[in-house]
């Protein structure tokens, strides 16, 4: 009888396509091979799994350093890729290869694609259209209002929102997409078991819950170290049709995303801000640039490529909020924001919310001020309570007060 080999147990273990997605993972899993080497690898073999079979020499032929090389030929890449794929599948995520289908095709483009992505959540969101909005982990109380606003206009009309789950900038993206009940998409600079910052872990959750996925092309157990997330900047930006910016300064990250952007040839949108405000730096700078000055979704919409747009228009479901205009979802950045009136709001909300700001916060004794004529100190706090019971204002430390649209 003869025996059994270990390569024979472990080709009746996995099927042909699996094999391929292993010499995929376990170059991945190798020291000293970085995306450029490893695409150019699997250019010269007739499958990815062939790796498997190939003598020392010829591994060596193919430019890979002397320890990588040993590594896959003796067996203990396909080890490591053996390994990681169980912890991959006990905890319910997906291994996507570069040649799988589910493997995003914009992102295919750009100079060193990631061989692999790790995925929780709906695989099938990574090729749907989308945008990346980005920006200041310290935004004012207008950056978070318009990154929040922004998120969930783009994603109501059927834009994926895709961002880095930093706090700040990239947590009202998330959390504006999800407000229209559409799913987001979260790329990180750690493996997808490893939540980062820890504070986000709802958050992470409400991304996973709503449909979402989580993203990243990092081993499970990777920690945060800094020069992962400057890396982590060529997803964001590969997977989409463009980024947006809305507020960082000079010397922030946000920039290596744009400037991503621009060498990926991907469009660069960016939120003017107030001149005198340090985080104001890189959007003005940008729009200086040639960036497309950002207010609305519109502005967004009217640079997207028609056949782009058509995909997206072609999916609408003409929701009746959006044929009555409703308040939520503004046509123009002003619409709902400004002076006037305010659909489904009593007078004395609507007083209230007359006064307050979006891009600056109003103390409470301020706002007492300004009303004083209109309304008694005790319908001023009836009112603001009200407002942040339906989630028009928000409260910041204080007893400070902004809108929160």
């Amino acid at each position: 009888m003869t025996p059994t080999t270990p390569l024979q147990v472990r080709a009746s273990v996995y099927s042909a396509l699996d094999e391929d997605r292993l010499a995929w993972l376990a170059l991945t899993l190798s020291p000293g091979l970085g995306p450029r080497r490893i695409h150019g690898a699997m250019s010269r073999l007739g499958r990815p799994a062939e790796i498997f079979t190939l003598s020392l020499t010829t591994i060596e032929a193919m430019r890979f350093p002397a320890e990588a090389a040993q590594y896959v030929f003796d067996g203990r890449a396909r080890a490591a890729a053996e390994k990681e794929w169980e912890r991959v599948r006990e905890q319910g995520a997906r291994i996507v290869t570069f040649s799988c289908e589910q493997y995003p095709e914009r992102l295919k483009q750009i100079f060193d694609p990631p061989p692999v992505l790790w995925v929780r959540g709906d695989v099938g969101l990574l090729g749907r259209p989308s945008i990346a909005i980005v920006g200041t982990r310290h935004p004012s109380p207008y950056g978070t209002g318009i990154a929040e606003m922004l998120g969930r206009d783009l994603a109501a009309r059927g834009m994926l929102i895709v961002s880095g789950m930093a706090r700040g900038v990239d947590t009202a993206a998330h959390k504006g997409a999800m407000v229209a009940g559409r799913p987001t998409v979260a790329v990180w600079g750690t493996g997808i078991d490893v939540i980062y910052p820890k504070e986000n872990k709802k958050l992470a959750e409400d991304i996973l819950a709503t449909g979402g996925a989580l993203v990243s092309e990092l081993p499970l157990g990777t920690f945060p170290a800094p020069q992962n997330f400057p890396r982590r900047n060529r997803i964001l930006s590969g997977m989409s049709i463009g980024v947006l910016v809305v507020e960082a300064s000079e010397n922030s990250g946000t920039r290596v995303t744009a400037r991503c952007a621009a060498d990926q040839g991907r469009d660069v949108f960016a939120v003017p801000g107030n001149v005198t405000n340090k985080n104001s730096w890189t959007p003005n700078t940008l729009i200086k640039q040639g960036a497309r000055l950002t207010a609305t979704w519109e502005d967004v919409w009217e640079e997207l490529q028609s056949d782009v747009r058509l995909e997206l228009e072609a999916g609408w479901a003409v929701e009746s909020k959006l044929k009555d205009g409703a308040s939520d979802l503004p046509d123009r950045a002003g619409s709902s924001l400004g002076l006037g009136n305010f659909p489904g709001m009593g007078v004395g909300e609507a007083i209230v919310f007359d006064a307050l700001r979006m891009d600056a916060a109003l103390q409470i004794d301020e706002l007492l001020d300004q009303v004083e004529a209109q309304l008694t100190s005790s319908e001023v706090f009836t009112a603001l309570f009200e407002l942040e019971l339906a989630g028009r204002i928000r409260s910041l430390p204080g007893k400070n007060f902004v809108r929160a649209i």
